[in-house]
């Protein structure tokens, strides 16, 4: 991990504020809703949420989980969110990089994180989040000096999904892979490029699989083949596991 500077100490003082944000979108995007001019409220009473309430992961333990107004419980995934984005930009510190770098690269993993609970909770993946990933992504790989091989990596696993979907539709009749599972490949694709791609879907295949049969122990039934499932939330994860056994090997990358 690099000496701390301003940069350094900038990214983890905003990181938790980050999360906060990520769950604004999280929470608004799916719905449509203005996630700028729009005031924080509680779902549940309507009441807008005051700057004491507004404090990421004290705001939450200080209110014990719960609207200050009416009570209602407050969805956990935010106070998760507010705790990994940190734990996400020290992994990018630590990464290493020059401080355009290591911004881009905590950017890459929130906007990851974003798309995986979207999709966990929504079943759905922005469009805003999709193009912030692989714009994110190329910047990065462009300040790197490799924006040609990510630009490659962002065709390849934009059009092997596509395939893929393509060719699932025409077999079966139906819909078996999202679109918004295409768009995502795009920013992964950029992120870990052409090299590392199938590693990247063979552990999202893995982790999604796990996760069916966990569903599926849970529940005391078997898998239902026909039932969607978060494959978006298995390839984002896939990514940053991808990303940290790369990481784990240079001093940055």
């Amino acid at each position: 991990m690099p000496e701390p500077d301003f940069f350094t100490v900038l990214l983890l003082l905003v990181s938790p504020a980050a999360g906060s944000f990520l769950g604004v979108l999280v929470d608004r995007l799916p719905r449509g809703e203005d996630v700028v001019r729009a005031r924080s409220a509680c779902r549940a009473c309507g009441r807008a949420l005051r700057p004491r309430d507004l404090l990421p992961v004290l705001s939450f333990v200080m209110a014990r989980g719960r609207c200050r107004g009416c009570g209602a419980a407050i969805p956990a995934w935010h106070l998760y969110l507010e705790i990994a984005a940190p734990g996400l930009a020290v992994l990018a510190l630590l990464a290493g990089g020059g401080a355009a770098h290591v911004w881009l690269t905590a950017l890459v993993l929130w906007l990851l994180l974003a798309l995986a609970v979207s999709d966990l909770i929504w079943m759905r993946l922005p469009d805003v989040l999709t193009l912030a990933l692989a714009l994110a992504a190329l910047v990065r790989a462009g300040l790197a000096g490799h924006a040609a091989m990510a630009g490659l990596g962002a065709l390849l696993g934009v059009g092997s999904f596509w395939m893929i979907r393509w060719g699932y539709a025409r077999l079966r009749g139906r819909e078996g892979l999202g679109l918004g599972d295409v768009k995502l490949m795009a920013g992964i694709g950029a992120f870990c490029g052409p090299g590392l791609l199938p590693h990247v879907v063979l552990a999202g295949a893995l982790l999604g699989v796990l996760a069916v049969l966990l569903a599926a122990v849970r529940s005391g039934q078997g898998p239902a083949g026909d039932a969607r499932q978060p494959f978006g939330a298995a390839l984002a994860a896939a990514a940053v596991l991808v990303w940290l056994w790369t990481a784990a090997g240079q001093a940055a990358i």
